[in-house]
């Protein structure tokens, strides 16, 4: 019963967005050619960085006893998320969230490297103090990182001390692994409010929803997984799937599928570029 009582209140949340998504009153940011005049604010995003490997990153200091983080550069603060990337040369986005796992997340990561391609993993601050080694892997393959924050939490349901606490935790992570702090933010559940807004962009993040829900979160079946992101493939589309967050092996074998299809059918799998100026 709990469960299902899970399931019904994230339909009834990732409805509300999708009505969002289809309003189209989202701004669009670019991915891949920079185009500033179709942009609604500053390019945002990491070119993950070369720099860390798997074999590396643990030498890297300790926050407490390295150099002083560099305060974030603030943003202009949204009132609704970014729902697609630019549609120019057919590109697409692929997302995943609720990670690091250490089962699910390497087989995601094997079948992007055999394609070539990259994504954006928006990942919790208490998955990847468990998987540090990943997120590593992750830089050191040129994939984007967001902050999912670090418990997964319904942010309506927090004040704005939580909140903030949520998104530093977890950003503070990631700059330790990864080499840099996150410049995307993804709320949980899809659940925006002022406050989260507000706060990443005064920590430098902008904020990124979706466009096409694979609904792998519900566990439908790889086949089911598979024709939604097949029937919702178009250029400038953000597909949401989850590497983590429960049994997702369904969205390891559907990647798998549909990968190659949408590689044939012409589009370019992209991850934003690195923010301007």
């Amino acid at each position: 019963m709990q469960k299902d009582q899970l399931f019904t209140r994230r339909r009834m949340l990732l409805a509300s967005v999708g009505a969002l998504a289809a309003a189209g009153t989202a701004g669009i940011v670019m991915a891949g050619d920079e185009d500033p005049a179709r942009t609604t604010a500053p390019l945002a995003g990491p070119q993950a960085r070369q720099a860390l490997k798997p074999s590396a990153f643990r030498l890297q200091p300790l926050t407490g006893y390295g150099s002083p983080r560099a305060a974030p550069r603030r943003l202009k603060v949204r009132h609704e998320p970014v729902l697609r990337i630019s549609a120019r040369g057919r590109q697409m986005m692929l997302t995943f969230d609720d990670g690091p796992h250490p089962v699910y997340t390497p087989h995601i990561l094997d079948t992007l490297a055999q394609y070539g391609v990259r994504a954006m993993f928006f990942v919790c601050g208490e998955c990847v103090v468990e998987n540090r080694e990943l997120l590593a892997r992750m830089a050191e393959e040129g994939h984007v990182v967001g902050n999912h924050t670090w418990t997964h939490p319904l942010l309506t349901t927090l004040d704005r001390r939580e909140i903030r606490s949520e998104m530093e935790r977890t950003s503070d992570a990631i700059e330790d692994t990864y080499g840099e702090r996150p410049q995307w933010f993804r709320a949980p559940y899809g659940a925006w409010n002022r406050a989260a807004f507000q706060l990443g962009a005064e920590m430098g993040m902008e904020p990124m929803a979706w466009t096409l829900d694979t609904t792998d979160w519900d566990t439908p079946g790889t086949r089911t997984i598979v024709d939604r992101v097949r029937s919702g493939a178009a250029p400038g589309v953000v597909v949401l799937s989850h590497d983590a967050g429960g049994d997702r092996s369904q969205s390891v074998r559907a990647i798998r599928e549909y990968l190659p299809r949408l590689l044939d059918s012409g589009y370019h799998l992209t991850v934003p570029p690195r923010r301007l100026g």
